[in-house]
């Protein structure tokens, strides 16, 4: 019995160190193989912290635009997801803890901003993403996708907006609830069409899968809405017994970008796998994308996800990652400052193959079919988890890092 014991409280020993070396602020790191539905075998994670990033300013070279700068416009950002962009020239970061912060002129004010609904902050939930409304100027909307507290301790994906008035959000209120519980990433964008759009994640999982098919559950889907959270009659499946009505695509597995494609006008999306099966999603109405029944990933403890990724009445990825980088932030490059990069589309990456100090920003570019042509990776020196990428109005491009001392890069034109 004395045995027994003792081994026993090794192994809780053991639990607590584990936990409180991976997520000592209760927020787990993205795609860490801890789930304990993935299956036997699963391999415990490499904890092995990023390096503290340096002062810079940094000099790197790209294949097509070689001279580079990268400067730390700030730091001291906690778990930063998102980003937004104010016409004054301030920007907004959410912290996934459950603030908003402003940058102005490069300086990082230490007071969050009022008016944030609770947040449910847990595993991988929290505060996710920020947009303003196309005629921001005029409604001062301001739009956050986060997990709200429920019973039972639970966080459901919800959308609340509220007015900005120069220094808070003002008027907050929830807009639309999904009451989709034990989801993970959210992120919201505008549609050419004037529609906001919102991924609403399915949890990492694969025995619970299945509920990205369920068309009577908001998990594991993209949502179509109004500007004030409203349902459009013109959804694919408004009318269609058993199914939500504001669904606009199904069968995802962890949305983490919405990017209008300025050329085309379609919305595109990124989506992690697990140990594999990354995916670019170019999103048409009422369209399945497959997730857990058609995937090219593995699960993490090795076998593949389905046996056939090719399974009819399933869209195909526009692009796909093997291994898993942990994609994240998308955006399209349309600017003037890099014009060999105009058409091009950034996407970020927490870790490479479920390796630590591997994150990176990718850069892909396409032929006049919107097919992909070469990717090429970029910042995977600094060896920091890359969260979301934004082009700025200025033309350049802003990159958050997804840590806990977390920071905000800019890459501009360098010296030649």
């Amino acid at each position: 019995m004395k045995g027994a014991a003792t081994f026993i409280l090794l192994v809780g020993m053991l639990l607590t160190i584990r936990a409180t070396s991976t997520a000592p602020t209760g927020l787990e790191p993205d795609g860490a193989p801890q789930r304990d539905g993935d299956g036997p075998g699963v391999p415990k994670p490499i904890v092995w912290p990023a390096p503290a990033l340096a002062a810079g300013p940094f000099r790197i070279e790209s294949a097509e635009e070689r001279n580079l700068r990268v400067v730390v416009v700030c730091r001291g950002l906690h778990q930063p997801w998102s980003m937004a962009f104010l016409p004054d020239g301030a920007i907004l970061v959410t912290e996934r803890p459950g603030r908003v912060r402003v940058i102005r002129h490069g300086v990082l004010d230490p007071r969050p901003v009022d008016g944030v609904p609770a947040v449910y902050a847990h595993g991988l939930q929290g505060l996710m993403d920020i947009a303003l409304h196309p005629r921001f100027d005029e409604t001062k909307w301001i739009y956050l996708t986060y997990h709200k507290p429920l019973e039972h301790d639970q966080g459901a994906v919800t959308l609340a907006r509220g007015r900005w008035d120069g220094h808070d959000i003002v008027d907050t209120k929830d807009v639309f609830d999904s009451w989709a519980v034990g989801t993970e990433a959210s992120r919201i964008a505008f549609g050419k069409d004037g529609m906001l759009y919102m991924t609403i994640s399915a949890p990492g999982g694969v025995p619970d899968g299945p509920r990205a098919q369920d068309p009577n559950d908001y998990a594991g889907k993209v949502v179509r809405l109004r500007d004030d959270g409203s349902i459009p009659t013109d959804n694919p499946f408004v009318r269609r017994a058993g199914y939500k009505p504001a669904l606009f695509t199904l069968g995802h597995r962890n949305g983490h970008s919405l990017a209008l494609n300025p050329e085309t006008g379609d919305l595109w999306a990124t989506e992690q796998g697990p140990n594999g099966g990354d995916e670019i999603n170019v999103l048409k109405a009422g369209a399945n994308y497959g997730w857990p029944v058609a995937s090219y990933g593995r699960q993490y403890f090795g076998p593949l996800i389905s046996k056939d990724p090719l399974r009819k009445g399933t869209e195909q990825p526009a692009v796909v990652w093997m291994p898993s980088i942990g994609v994240t932030g998308m955006t399209f490059y349309t600017g003037d400052r890099f014009p060999a990069w105009r058409r091009n589309a950034f996407v970020g990456g927490l870790r490479e193959g479920e390796v630590p100090r591997t994150g990176q920003l990718q850069r892909i570019v396409f032929n006049e079919r919107w097919l992909e042509l070469r990717r090429e990776p970029l910042l995977r020196e600094f060896h920091q988890r890359i969260r979301d990428v934004r082009q700025g109005p200025d033309g350049l491009l802003y990159v958050l890092t997804a840590e806990e001392n977390g920071a905000l890069l800019r890459i501009e034109p360098g010296p030649s």
